[in-house]
């Protein structure tokens, strides 16, 4: 079940996010999860690439690139190889939305590690706290035509 694509961007990038975060702060449908307040690092080791995104209230306040320090100096940070992204952002556009075992959950309870992870495990809360704003978010790029670098 294809959704419409509103944009083309490359995974991973802030163009990427910035395109997500768009799509979220126009998302009616994101705002019935109730408010989300967190800071959350994106970490995809073998690009090179940190991200910290903020979520506050209904929405994306904003996506930046970051170093790995920063990426885990957040709530919490979500990290998966390359490919392991490349998987699930494909199976969610493939599907309109995650498949049951490309859930964060899932996920986050397969990988030895965790998908979610952080120095503070009162912080880390915050993963299972709004992981339905979470796991919308992470749904709409289904609406990114996404390549991949």
């Amino acid at each position: 079940m294809a959704q419409e694509v509103k944009t083309k961007a490359t995974f991973p990038s802030v163009e990427w996010f910035d395109a997500l975060k768009e799509i979220i702060n126009d998302d009616e449908a994101y705002k019935r999860h109730g408010t989300c307040d967190a800071s959350v690092g994106i970490k995809v080791p073998e690009a090179g690439k940190y991200f910290v995104i903020t979520f506050e209230a209904f929405g994306v306040e904003g996506v930046k690139e970051t170093d790995e320090a920063a990426a885990e100096n957040t709530d919490f940070w979500m990290e998966q190889s390359y490919d392991q992204w490349q998987e699930m952002i494909k199976n969610i556009a493939d599907n309109g939305k995650a498949d049951l075992g490309h859930t964060l959950n899932t996920l986050d309870v397969e990988y030895p590690d965790g998908l979610a992870r952080s120095n503070d495990g009162y912080r880390r809360d915050l993963f299972y706290r709004f992981n339905q704003s979470f796991q919308h978010f992470f749904d709409a790029t289904a609406q990114i035509d996404t390549r991949f670098a």
